[in-house]
């Protein structure tokens, strides 16, 4: 292949897009993510985005590099960075996982309904289970690629509001440590180096399947990894500007579920109210999709009984998911990133091991 082959700008853009995409979900809209793994260490969160900066370069580039180079169907990533045993066991963990994040999500839909329209929490939780469901037993297929539409108008919203946020109240940032003890009451981990390396196993555990397959859509793996490249440094820029933002704010934010609904009612209530159902249908979109790939993975010939396992993971899903928002954020969300420590572990002794041996391939081949 031609070392000197020029990337595709628009192609570059359009899977930085969809790493991006990917990433900014409801738990980052709402800002209890940001505000778990990084406002809540202060000053220090800074130093955690650092670290995340430089993970989310590595591994997103060896994530679709790789993904560039085995363009077959039946190519299994986990066995492969892990191993068949191990592999074997993250495979299946995924759906796990998912169905966790959907408990999380029905509980985000009713925090935020309760937070902007008064609404009781637990009622607006259960009518996100009931529509999710009934999607899926439906059909909704159309629907539901109408709705995920709404993800770029999140992004935009959440990143209006930090910047906005940042600028009206950059006077506070002297001012954050004095909020130093209520702060640390919403830490995802006991120090912030641990932090990093959840946030980092978190995203990318989750999302090592979708990478993946975005890397097979690239034309090379140059155009894989510059696409990575970018959307890993927007999604971190973007990602510094909300926690600052939720931080210059730490008296309020602090005790909120959603605390970007809070920083948007604060620059106009008409721009929260709007913010508040772009979320609302952010969420369904997202929950829609996992119901989607963990109930397909079951009685996938059985229409019934299919039907029936996706009611009661919808039920189960609006059980756990009448524990408090902030709550399962911060047990489901680390528990999750600890599972993934020895996946990112992999990926990386692979991706390294493998840019070494090509490097001893090339000094090699004049023997």
């Amino acid at each position: 292949m031609d070392k000197h082959k020029k990337c595709n700008p628009k192609a570059v853009i359009r899977i930085a897009g969809a790493f991006i995409a990917f990433l900014i979900g409801a738990g980052f809209a709402t800002g209890q993510e940001i505000l778990q793994f990084f406002s809540s260490y202060g000053y220090v969160s800074y130093g955690i985005i650092i670290l995340n900066l430089i993970g989310f370069l590595i591994l997103g580039q060896i994530l679709l590099a790789t993904g560039n180079e085995h363009q077959d169907n039946t190519f299994e990533h986990f066995t492969y960075y892990c191993g068949k045993k191990l592999g074997t066991v993250y495979s299946w963990l995924i759906p796990v996982t998912l169905f966790l994040i959907i408990s999380v999500m029905i509980s985000a839909s009713g925090s935020t309904i309760s937070e902007y329209f008064g609404v009781n929490r637990h009622l607006g939780s259960a009518l996100m289970a009931f529509i999710v469901v009934g999607a899926y037993l439906v059909g909704f297929e159309k629907l539901v690629k109408i709705v995920s539409a709404i993800g770029p108008v999140i992004i935009i919203f959440a990143l209006f509001v930090g910047a906005v946020t940042v600028v009206r109240d950059f006077g506070n940032f002297t001012d954050i440590a004095q909020y130093k003890d209520t702060l640390e009451l919403s830490k995802a981990s006991p120090n912030w180096i641990l932090s990093a390396m959840l946030y980092l196993s978190l995203c990318f555990l989750t999302a090592s399947t979708f990478y993946t397959a975005l890397g097979k859509s690239a034309t090379d793996k140059n155009e894989a990894r510059l696409g990575a490249t970018l959307g890993a440094v927007v999604f971190i820029l973007a990602l510094a500007i909300m926690s600052t933002a939720i931080m210059l704010n730490a008296k309020e934010t602090s005790n909120l579920a959603i605390p970007t609904l809070y920083l948007a009612c604060k620059i106009s209530y008409v721009l929260g109210g709007m913010f508040s159902v772009i979320l609302v249908l952010g969420i369904f979109s997202a929950c829609s999709t996992m119901m989607w790939t963990v109930c397909s993975r079951f009685y996938a010939e059985n229409v019934w009984k299919n039907r029936m396992f996706a009611i009661a993971i919808g039920i189960a899903a609006f059980i756990i998911g009448q524990f408090s928002f902030s709550k399962l954020i911060n047990v489901f969300y680390p528990f999750i990133g600890y599972a993934g420590l020895i996946f990112i572990g992999c990926v990386v002794w692979k991706g390294t091991k493998k840019n070494c041996c090509n490097t001893r391939g090339r000094f090699s081949c004049g023997k």
